[in-house]
């Protein structure tokens, strides 16, 4: 079989616990973007923390950004596709966590899709730039200005709901009392929001509880990278990690764990390669394509 794409996690598969890439995974990545394989990066993170990644790679094509619920190429400014939070069941969400004292963060791309654009309505000069609207301010707004490159706005979210389009909102849980709230309200609404799992390696002590529209994953995000170029699922290998990478490898033709994956992910994986720290992306990389 000839593998024509590759799908790629960021963090814990690509970028490691100091927030840097091993040069024998930029190598290896750098040799496939130079041939006619496509790469494409998935990712939770917004464009604008992802975007010094995508530039390290180099890598000018579309990628699945907020976990899958906007895709897009950062260089040609092109969306290709979102999927907003529904703005009734927002509300609901916004005054639960306000009746249950949860801090919630609320993501929206800053790019303006309309019609009058000069190079269509799938087009927006600001598309690297997001914003983080929060109510209050709280432990977490460290973490997101120092590492994932992104100033929380504060706001009333009933000036923006509705108002903006939310791509995903947030929690993130570091004590007990903050996994409890994140269970009360995934028992509430159950499958009406879809929750995806995250964390980073530097950050190892934190869970992010991404809230996404209930269509929304990896997985079909990936399906949409794959016929917008008539790409076939056998064509394409997908490495991960993590729990929101199931429904990435399961899409995928060739699914490969990272070795410091979750167990849930290795259980369903074609393919495990090496740990992070010894560059497994690299090593998947250049057996599936090799020279």
């Amino acid at each position: 079989m000839k593998y024509t794409m590759v799908a790629i996690d960021l963090d814990g598969t690509l970028v490691d616990k100091n927030n840097h890439i091993a040069i024998e995974d930029k190598q290896a990545i750098t040799r496939l973007v130079n041939s006619s394989v496509t790469v494409a990066l998935c990712t939770e993170r917004v464009v604008q923390s992802a975007m010094p990644v995508v530039e390290e790679l180099g890598i000018r094509t579309y990628h699945m950004f907020y976990d899958g619920a906007f895709i897009a190429n950062p260089h040609t400014k092109f969306e290709l596709y979102s999927q907003a939070i529904e703005a009734t069941l927002l509300q609901e969400v916004v005054d639960f966590c306000r009746q249950h004292n949860i801090h919630l963060g609320l993501y929206a791309n800053g790019g303006d899709f309309s019609g009058g654009n000069p190079l269509g309505e799938h087009w927006a000069a600001a598309i690297t730039t997001d914003f983080l609207y929060t109510e209050h301010p709280n432990w977490s707004d460290v973490i997101h200005r120092d590492f994932l490159n992104i100033e929380p706005t504060r706001v009333n979210f009933d000036d923006i709901v509705g108002k903006k389009s939310i791509c995903k909102a947030e929690l993130m849980v570091n004590c007990d009392e903050e996994a409890i709230q994140a269970k009360q309200l995934k028992d509430y609404f159950g499958d009406r929001l879809h929750y995806s799992m995250a964390y980073s390696p530097a950050l190892s002590d934190i869970d992010f509880i991404n809230i996404l529209h209930p269509y929304v994953s990896r997985g079909d995000a990936l399906m949409k990278l794959m016929e917008c170029w008539g790409i076939a699922p056998p064509e394409v290998v997908a490495i991960g990690d993590g729990l929101n990478d199931i429904s990435l490898l399961k899409t995928a033709g060739i699914s490969v764990a990272m070795g410091n994956a979750c167990s849930d992910l290795k259980q369903i994986a074609s393919y495990i390669t090496n740990p992070i720290e010894e560059h497994g992306v690299a090593k998947a990389i250049n057996f599936f394509f090799p020279v």
